[in-house]
């Protein structure tokens, strides 16, 4: 946990300057919006998925 949070904390904004640039020279300027759509959509499925799994024990039976 310590490890974890000592890593954490030595990310700044060179490395994420870093990170951006050789994401987009291995990407390429067009690919990433795409990319980052499909990463939209995908969160958007999940958080529909474990809004519906929430609401289905609430669902009253009525027998």
């Amino acid at each position: 946990m310590i490890l974890s949070s000592i890593f954490l904390g030595m990310i700044g904004p060179w490395q994420i300057a870093l990170i951006v640039a050789i994401v987009l020279l291995l990407f390429g300027g067009k690919k990433i919006p795409e990319l980052m759509r499909g990463l939209g959509s995908g969160i958007k499925e999940f958080k529909d998925a474990s809004k519906e799994e929430e609401e289905d024990p609430k669902i009253d039976e009525k027998k």
